[in-house]
């Protein structure tokens, strides 16, 4: 279930949200202020792609529900 980062327009507070569908997203409020006036914000990854095998993701982990990622 995907978290999203969020910034008040109003009081300039950054929250995150977790938000399970797209109707849910449109009534996304400010946790300090309660305004509806909040915008998306891109936030860092939590992950790291590199060249090197050492510090890499296992082929196919990104791409949802594989056999190749090696997760279960």
């Amino acid at each position: 279930m995907p978290i999203f980062e969020y910034k008040c327009q109003d009081c300039k507070t950054l929250f995150e949200k977790l938000v399970l569908s797209s109707s849910e997203e449109c009534s996304v409020t400010c946790r300090k202020c309660g305004s509806k006036n909040v915008k998306k914000a891109i936030s860092a990854s939590s992950y790291r792609l590199s060249s090197s095998s050492a510090g890499s993701i296992p082929a196919g982990a990104l791409s949802g529900c594989s056999s190749k990622s090696g997760f279960s």
